[in-house]
């Protein structure tokens, strides 16, 4: 099942109308920017949590890409409602002038992290494989196995261990 897609000014034209707008992206990223006006129910936890309406719910994520994967599983937690997608995401609303809520303060979403960490530990592999000594290549291997794991399984190590770290940690106790 697919969801009619709404640009962000017709979305925001149903939402003067009553609508609401949703945010199906994780704590972490909705902590750092959102719509004002959104409610927050975050893809992971919808099917305990659903956003409760019988009229007219737009869906968003960062850039749309979630929300249309995800159609049946969203259309499917608010019966009754007129469900929609809004085309492009938190970004393409924001591309079009509307307003968005930042905290820079907030760490940069888990994903974010994992993906810089794991870049760097690839990187700094390489280049010790090279320089110093060809053995550090096998950290570029550990970490590509590391990632191929963690697609096939769901499970990341790394993401585990950067959640536990002091800047994640306060920042997921503030709210």
């Amino acid at each position: 099942m697919s969801l009619k897609h709404l640009s962000p000014a017709d979305a925001f034209a149903l939402m003067n109308k009553g609508a609401i707008l949703v945010d199906i992206r994780e704590a972490d990223e909705y902590r750092r920017e959102n719509i004002p006006a959104a409610h927050h129910h975050a893809l992971s936890t919808l099917g305990r949590h659903p956003p409760k309406s019988e009229g007219t719910v737009i869906f968003h994520c960062r850039s749309g890409n979630r929300t249309a994967a995800n159609a049946a599983h969203l259309a499917a937690s608010v019966p009754g409602a007129k469900a929609f997608v809004l085309e492009g995401g938190i970004e393409a609303w924001r591309d079009a002038g509307l307003p968005t809520r930042k905290d820079a303060r907030q760490p940069l979403e888990l994903m974010r992290q994992v993906q810089i960490g794991a870049g760097s530990l690839v990187a700094a592999g390489t280049v010790l494989g090279a320089l110093v000594h060809p053995g550090f290549h096998a950290l570029s291997g550990f970490v590509g196995l590391g990632l191929v794991f963690a697609g096939v399984t769901g499970f990341c190590g790394m993401a585990k261990l950067l959640a536990r770290a002091p800047w994640n940690r306060v920042a997921a106790t503030a709210n």
